[in-house]
């Protein structure tokens, strides 16, 4: 088993990271009209999943302050939910695609929530 020391080593923090990758590279194409809506808010609430999980580790020693950055991570990630699936009716993401970030968002989430219901394994 791998020793974690930082965010960067746990797989719900890249996880998260990757997927606001691809958010980033699908965005690209998104239409101008929603650069300042769609395209904006998609982009920073996949990001804030990541930099959420990221703070939260750090303030693991505070189990409250630490559940409470997941239960901020785990809410983006379902906003982040929402944007996709307004992506995909307006036609910028292909079903296929949305499916498997919707998947891949569902599986984040999954692992935040354990985290947050054992925050005593996490502490320090």
């Amino acid at each position: 088993m791998v020793k974690i020391k930082t965010h960067n080593d746990l797989e719900v923090f890249n996880l998260a990271f990757d997927s606001a990758m691809k958010i980033f590279e699908i965005s690209k194409s998104f239409p101008i009209e929603e650069r300042y809506s769609l395209t904006d808010q998609i982009r920073r609430s996949s990001r804030s999943v990541c930099a959420n999980i990221a703070e939260a580790f750090r303030r693991r020693r505070y189990p409250k302050s630490f559940v409470s950055k997941l239960n901020e991570a785990e809410a983006e990630s379902a906003e982040t939910q929402t944007w996709i699936k307004f992506a995909n009716k307006c036609n910028y993401i292909e079903s296929v695609k949305n499916e498997s970030l919707i998947k891949i968002y569902d599986n984040i989430i999954g692992k935040i929530v354990t985290m947050e219901n054992q925050p005593e394994n996490w502490s320090i």
